[in-house]
């Protein structure tokens, strides 16, 4: 069992953020623990005390932000709500209160990459599960678009635009170096760009 989760939060979290952005930027391979160490801002043998080895912390890291996604973003979505842009508004809410605390946890996708290891590769097809259903273009009131739209082409500009906005949200956190990241801002900015697509689909 891993001393990691020991740690008091802000120690615990900075060693987890260090090791995400890492082993998503780099991949398992090609990870280096002498960086994750640094950008923990803690020595590497310490870090080794709380974890055994690379192997242990990239499961460690898979293993805790797999199931912070489920608990706190899938598990959290309405999908009886069927404004398509309510719906994303409340995506982008759950998403929003993640990175605050967790920076690069959008990324979490790229740990599941196939490795040189046989054990890392093994151990993540035991964990290989269908992630939980979140279908956020899909059973919405396609009564309130517009009559001479294409709706699956707007369903697929929206996607683009909402993938867009959520890599500038990224860009923004990630190249910031205060603490204090304006949120009310950011959701400012959100709600308008919403209320702006509402007016380009939705019919008067």
């Amino acid at each position: 069992m891993t001393k990691l989760f020991d740690l008091e939060i802000p120690r615990r979290d900075a060693i987890l953020n260090a090791a995400l952005k890492e082993f998503a930027i780099q991949g398992y391979d090609n990870a280096s623990t002498n960086v994750i160490a640094k950008e923990a801002g803690i020595s590497k043998a310490l870090m080794f005390h709380y974890v055994n080895s690379k192997q242990e912390l990239f499961l460690a890291v898979y293993d805790y932000f797999n199931q912070l996604l489920r608990k706190e973003y899938y598990q959290k979505m309405n999908h009886a709500e069927t404004d398509i842009f309510a719906r994303l508004r409340l995506s982008y809410l759950l998403q929003l209160e993640l990175l605050k605390q967790y920076p690069w946890i959008l990324d979490f996708h790229k740990l599941s990459a196939t490795t040189n290891s046989d054990e890392i590769n093994a151990e993540l097809k035991k964990r290989s599960v269908p992630e939980p259903s979140c279908p956020i273009l899909e059973q919405i009131d396609l009564s309130k678009f517009r009559d001479d739209l294409d709706i699956e082409k707007c369903k697929q500009i929206i996607l683009w635009a909402n993938v867009g906005f959520t890599q500038q949200i990224l860009d923004n956190i990630r190249a910031s170096q205060r603490k204090d990241l304006d949120y009310p801002h950011i959701l400012a900015t959100l709600d308008a760009y919403l209320e702006e697509l509402r007016t380009i689909f939705y019919k008067s």
